[in-house]
């Protein structure tokens, strides 16, 4: 895969995810959760379009869902286990920016998170790919903290 594709990847996530929330609240308000149509009008909340069209559905259909991606093991192109995925930053573009990768330590404790550029990743299935990294130069990067309130 290419290192773009990882991105675009992750963004189809993102969608298949809000698309999964809006069937969810519409099934809790007692109605019957459609796909839209271009045919059909979309419901309109504080001025913006919901859902998505029948063409993007094939788009979502193709990406990932984060909540199977996320813990998974991330390996270097050797093969070798390098760190676990434990989250992702998006923007407020809605576009993935980064991933967050624990390195080392033992259930939780030691654990050294790193911000990693998603389209330094070179694929997602099978594995999460990160060509040219090991535990070691990992280690070696700044830790990533979260901002407070996030």
């Amino acid at each position: 895969m290419k290192s773009s594709s990882i991105a675009t990847a992750l963004v189809c996530l993102m969608a298949t995810t809000a698309a999964q929330a809006q069937q969810a609240a519409q099934q809790q308000e007692g109605k019957q959760a459609q796909p839209p149509t271009t045919t059909e009008p979309h419901s309109i909340a504080g001025g913006a379009l919901l859902g998505v069209e029948v063409r993007e559905l094939t788009l979502i259909a193709t990406g990932y869902r984060a909540s199977k991606i996320l813990g998974d093991t991330v390996y270097n192109d050797k093969n070798e286990r390098i760190g676990r995925l434990e989250d992702l930053i998006i923007k407020p573009d809605g576009t993935v920016s980064y991933a967050i990768l624990e390195v080392g330590g033992f259930l939780g404790m030691g654990t050294h998170r790193v911000a990693i550029p998603v389209g330094q990743f070179t694929g997602v299935k099978p594995r999460i790919t990160l060509p040219g990294a090991t535990k070691d130069t990992l280690k070696k990067m700044p830790e990533f903290t979260y901002a407070k309130g996030q």
